[in-house]
C-alpha cells in the first residue's frame, strides 16, 4: 500500500463522544438521537436502540414507499385512489375522507404530512399493497425497512395506530429520515408545507404540527407523532447553508416540551458543529504513477464530496492521507477505484474514508514505453543496491 499524507488546517475531526470540548445535549425525551446528515455521524444519542411506539412518526415509512412508487411510475401525483370503508374507520387525526370518493395521490401525500391523516395513509397503503389490504402493505413495510437497514422495526399498520407489535427505534427513524432526504429531493418539499386545507373539510386540522416550521431556524421537516403510550415525539431536520441535521425525540410529556426541545437541539447542533468539505467530487487529490501506461500518471479524485464533521470551536489540525492499492497498472478505466482518502486527527478514535477513483482512462503504452519502463525499473534496482564494503 502506498500512503501519502498532509496536514489540513480545518480543525479537529472529533465527535461528541470523543471531543472533550463538546458537552452532551440534555433532553427530557426518553429516547433521542442527533445525526449529521452529510457524514451520517451520530453526535448525540439516548436510548437510541430501544424499541418504542413510533405513533405517527412511522407514517414516514408509508411515505417512503409512496415516493418510491412515484419514482418508478407505479403512481402519479394526479392519479386518483378510492377511499375504502376500512380507511374511514380510523379515528384520530384525519382528512375526513368519505367512503367511495376518489382522491388524488398528491392530496393524500399532503394529507399525511400536514394533516397527519390516518385515513389518507390507509388509502395509499391499500393501493400499493400486494394483496390490496393494509395488513399486506404493513408486512411489505417491514420487509422494505430491512432492505434499507432498519433491522428491528416492525410495522403492523400504515399510520402508527397503537399496537403492541408496531415498533421502531430512534436510530431507525433517523436512518429512514436520511434515506428520504437523500433519495427523494423532489418529494421532500412537501414536508415544509405549513398548511393544507383539503376541501375545507377540517379547518381545525389544516396546520402542520411540526414546531420547526415558520420560526426561521432552518427547519424543513419531517413528522411529529403522539399517542398516550408514545408521548410526544418528532423526527426533525433543519438546514443552514450546506449543513443539515436530523434528529429524533420521543416520549416527551407535552407539545411545549417537544417544541422547545426541538428548537434548542437545532440551535445547539449548529453552534457546536461544523462540516467542512475538504474536496468536491471530481477534484484532483493526487497524481498517481502508472505502470506500463501510455501516460506516466493518472489523476485521482474523490468519488463523492469529502465532507467531515468536527466541533465548531476546534483549533487542532486534521490530517488527510491518500492510501493507494499499490502501483496503478495500465490499462486503467475511468472510475476505477485506486484507493481511499483517509481523514483523521491525533487522539481521536474515528476515521472518515472516501473512495478514490481514476479521473480518466489510461491505455497500455506501446513497445518503446514498455521498454523505457523496464529500463527505469532495472536502473532503480541497481541504484538502490548498497555498495560493497571495502576493508
Amino acid at each position: 500500500m502506498i500512503v501519502l499524507a498532509r496536514w489540513l488546517g480545518f480543525g479537529s475531526v472529533a465527535l461528541l463522544a470523543m471531543a472533550r470540548s463538546v458537552v452532551a445535549f440534555e433532553t427530557e425525551a426518553s429516547a433521542a438521537i442527533v445525526v449529521d446528515y452529510a457524514t451520517g455521524v451520530t453526535v448525540m444519542e439516548k436510548n437510541a436502540d430501544q424499541l418504542i411506539p413510533p405513533a405517527s412518526m412511522s407514517k414516514l415509512m408509508t411515505l417512503y414507499m409512496v415516493f418510491d412508487a412515484l419514482e418508478t411510475g407505479r403512481l402519479t401525483l394526479d392519479m386518483k385512489l378510492p377511499v375504502s370503508a376500512h380507511a374511514v374507520s380510523y379515528r384520530g387525526s384525519s382528512m375526513f375522507l368519505r367512503e367511495g370518493e376518489r382522491v388524488s395521490v398528491e392530496d393524500l401525500i399532503r394529507g399525511v404530512i400536514v394533516m397527519s391523516g390516518n385515513d389518507a395513509c390507509v388509502v395509499l397503503a391499500e393501493a400499493l399493497s400486494p394483496d390490496g389490504t393494509e395488513a399486506g402493505f404493513s408486512r411489505l413495510m417491514t420487509e422494505r425497512g430491512r432492505e434499507i437497514g432498519m433491522q428491528r422495526s416492525v410495522f403492523t399498520n400504515s399510520n402508527g395506530w397503537p399496537d403492541d407489535n408496531h415498533r421502531m427505534s430512534a436510530r431507525d427513524l433517523a436512518m429512514l429520515a436520511r434515506h428520504l432526504i437523500a433519495k427523494f429531493p423532489v418529494q421532500y418539499r412537501y414536508f415544509a408545507e405549513q398548511e393544507f386545507g383539503f376541501d375545507e373539510r377540517v379547518p381545525d386540522n389544516r396546520r402542520n404540527r411540526n414546531p420547526l416550521l415558520g420560526i426561521d431556524i432552518g427547519g424543513d421537516g419531517l413528522k411529529t407523532g403522539y399517542t398516550d403510550e408514545a408521548g410526544y415525539g418528532i423526527v426533525g431536520s433543519a438546514v443552514r447553508g450546506s449543513q443539515r441535521v436530523i434528529f429524533v425525540l420521543s416520549g416527551l410529556d407535552n407539545r411545549r416540551l417537544r417544541s422547545s426541545g426541538s428548537e434548542r437541539l437545532v440551535n445547539w447542533y449548529f453552534l457546536q458543529f461544523k462540516s467542512p468539505t475538504l474536496f468536491r467530487a471530481g477534484d484532483s487529490v493526487y497524481s498517481a504513477p502508472v505502470w506500463l501506461g501510455r501516460e506516466e500518471t493518472v489523476e485521482v479524485t474523490v468519488e463523492t464530496d469529502a465532507t467531515v464533521l468536527m466541533p465548531a470551536s476546534a483549533r487542532e489540525r486534521l490530517v488527510a492521507r491518500v492510501e493507494l492499492d499499490g502501483v496503478a497498472e495500465a490499462p486503467i478505466s475511468q472510475g476505477t477505484q485506486l484507493g481511499e482518502l483517509v481523514v483523521d486527527v491525533e487522539g481521536v478514535d474515528r476515521q472518515f474514508r472516501f473512495p478514490l477513483i481514476a479521473a480518466q482512462t489510461v491505455d497500455v503504452g506501446g513497445f518503446w514505453i514498455r521498454l523505457k519502463t523496464a529500463v527505469r525499473f532495472i536502473l532503480d534496482r541497481v541504484i538502490a543496491r548498497p555498495a560493497p564494503e571495502t576493508s
